[in-house]
């Protein structure tokens, strides 16, 4: 299930207090939800613990118990007031992230932070960067204040619905979505979302769930490593793959709630390997639209970045976020770029590829991982041993009824009519074709028509288009035998069901994925 959010961490930062931890850094950019959750922490203590903050602006401040301020506004002079607080105060410090580059800054929170274990002191620093300076991060106990939880939006709605005076009219099922829809949203963005909905139809209701997600999708565009697409494909958008699509259908209420009753653990992933052009990227989509879930794609070349410990907290923070918006899919394409590394980076790349490895191991989150790859010689071997992924799935060159389909898919997407084209033939001479270059011939047959007064296609041009290119399993001989190899070591379970086997003149392969070379 995702993690448990606000009130775990409450309890953390609880646990870290009666500790006697001095320092606390809370990384998190939403500094009110931080404010509120050190003041609950507090407020707990019986009696109640002096609460104060500090900022740039307006110095100390009282958040809980007895009245304490002054004005020093200097980083230096304010951390030296924080010896007229209570013996058991919690000293929260705001703005400080903007003085990591001051030594003074850093020894004297350094000084404290060892002073005030003889005492009950506690400071805590809200910060919205994981960048702290070495000595502090010694120091401090790092904690990440997660994004709100689907019970926090809720509770935020109601009271913006109160407040506004506006008619709700969702129905159960669309609360749910609503709420779904605002997962991974910080607390502000998802109240801007539903007020920004609000003022376009005077309500909330059920159409407002398309404006949530639609919110959260252009939120998610910044962020550094994950990218939000909307589940539009179904599986009559993919021709052939009868094996996995049947995999995915049986499937397609794994992360219902009747599923959680009747016991079924969560689907952990599918790994797509196989030859370029096959239609993995395309399946990864196809999936997201089958079973109705949002959609992510993990960048990993994004992850890295130039500080010391930058890409591994990328990384963290990127795998978060999907635990916090799941259910949902999490697709890593062409895994094989991002995780085939060298001695050049200092072991940044091992260190990600292992933290990924590892979460996919461990999560308990229901995030569905959808892995595509080219190259297999690439792949690290315990990337794909048993536990990471439900199953590895291989998508060789399509046979002749895939092609049909395939054939059929792309005319149909193109305002073509299917019945009025000679597909046998068409997928007869296509032979040894993938599904992309299936498409290209069918581009570049209409540009043919287009440019001859805008005529309608006629299988002849496509035949023609056909002639004029040179497939991939001809250009790309050796690599396609080798990964056809792959599959016949009994590594993977073929995507497609078998079907009559076909030889292509002169290169050298089998057609039929269940039949060795021979």
């Amino acid at each position: 299930m995702p993690q448990k959010g606000f009130e775990d961490l409450r309890d953390q930062v609880d646990l870290a207090l009666r500790s006697r931890v001095t320092l606390i850094a809370l990384v998190t950019p939403e500094e009110e939800r931080a404010m509120q959750l050190v003041r609950e922490v507090c407020e707990r203590w019986s009696p109640p613990r002096q609460c104060v903050s500090w900022d740039i602006v307006d110095g100390y401040s009282t958040v809980v118990g007895t009245g304490f301020s002054a004005p020093a506004r200097d980083p230096l002079a304010g951390l030296d007031e924080m010896q007229k607080t209570d013996e058991q105060a919690v000293i929260v410090l705001k703005d400080f992230h903007e003085y990591w580059n001051n030594p003074a800054v850093k020894r004297k929170v350094r000084n404290y932070a060892q002073k005030f274990r003889y005492s009950r002191r506690s400071m805590v620093i809200i910060t919205p960067s994981f960048k702290l300076p070495d000595e502090i991060r010694d120091e401090s106990v790092i904690l990440h204040l997660p994004p709100p939880s689907a019970r926090e939006l809720e509770l935020e709605l109601d009271q913006l619905v109160r407040s506004s005076g506006v008619e709700c009219t969702l129905t159960s099922l669309g609360r749910e979505k609503l709420i779904q829809g605002a997962l991974g949203m910080s607390l502000n963005q998802a109240r801007r979302s539903f007020s920004k909905a609000i003022v376009m139809h005077g309500r909330i209701d059920d159409r407002d769930i398309d404006e949530v997600v639609a919110e959260k999708k252009s939120i998610l565009s910044q962020s550094e490593a994950l990218e939000f697409y909307s589940g539009t494909e179904t599986p009559e958008n993919v021709g052939g793959l009868a094996v996995l699509k049947d995999w995915l259908r049986l499937r397609e209420r794994a992360f219902t709630r009747e599923a959680r009753e009747y016991g079924l653990p969560s689907p952990k992933g599918i790994a797509l390997i196989g030859i370029p052009g096959t239609g993995k990227s395309l399946t990864a989509k196809m999936i997201a639209g089958l079973w109705r879930l949002p959609l992510l794609r993990l960048d990993v070349g994004a992850l890295f970045g130039s500080f010391v410990g930058e890409s591994e907290e990328r990384t963290r923070r990127a795998l978060r976020l999907a635990e916090t918006i799941s259910p949902c899919i999490l697709w890593i394409d062409e895994m094989e770029k991002g995780f085939s590394f060298g001695s050049g980076d200092a072991g940044t790349g091992q260190r990600v590829f292992a933290s990924i490895l590892t979460w996919m191991q461990d999560k308990t989150a229901p995030c569905f991982v959808v892995a595509t790859a080219n190259d297999i010689s690439a792949l690290p071997p315990e990337l794909l041993r048993k536990g990471r992924f439900d199953e590895i799935f291989f998508l060789d060159l399509p046979g002749a009824s895939e092609r049909k389909d395939i054939f059929s898919v792309h005319l149909k997407k193109r305002k073509c009519i299917p019945e009025s084209f000679d597909l046998d033939l068409l997928a007869r001479t296509s032979e040894g074709y993938v599904g992309a270059e299936i498409e290209q011939t069918v581009i570049d047959a209409m540009y043919l028509a287009f440019n001859q007064d805008m005529r309608a296609i006629t299988t002849e041009d496509i035949l023609s288009a056909l002639r004029a290119q040179v497939p991939l399993s001809v250009s790309q001989r050796e690599v396609v035998d080798s990964l056809r190899r792959w599959l016949q070591e009994g590594r993977a379970v073929a995507a497609s069901a078998p079907e009559r086997s076909e030889t292509r003149s002169g290169s050298g392969i089998r057609l039929d994925p269940l039949v060795k070379e021979t």
